[in-house]
């Protein structure tokens, strides 16, 4: 029985910082990579930031230089620190893990990030 249980969403205004977690709990196969989706009425679902088991790492264009994923492995938790937030990442983000059976992927409840002044 995994669960992914998020944190950290809210209402902040433009040019502020958010940080979101998500702590995986459960037995589950070895994870191959952890990371963050958004979703916003009317988008299509994107990436955000993803890190591998190997420790590497990707970022959308839009998000680059401003967000930054990390883990902690012994926590089997994923962050992502937003800085410099724009009303444009206003959206509901869901953690996600990949593990090494590809039917086994794992989604968090999604949190709401809400950026406006």
């Amino acid at each position: 029985q995994v669960q992914l249980v998020e944190s950290g969403g809210g209402l902040v205004q433009p040019g502020g910082s958010l940080r979101l977690s998500c702590a995986a709990s459960g037995s589950m196969f070895s994870i191959t990579a952890m990371g963050w989706y958004r979703q916003a009425p009317g988008n299509q679902r994107e990436l955000v930031a993803g890190i591998t088991s190997g420790g590497i790492i990707n970022y959308a264009d839009s998000v680059k230089g401003r967000f930054t994923i990390s883990r902690d492995n012994a926590k089997n938790t994923v962050y992502l620190q937003m800085n410099s937030l724009k009303p444009s990442d206003t959206a509901v983000y869901y953690c996600n893990i990949k593990t090494i059976r590809i039917w086994y992927e794992y989604w968090g409840q999604g949190t709401q990030v809400t950026v406006s002044s």
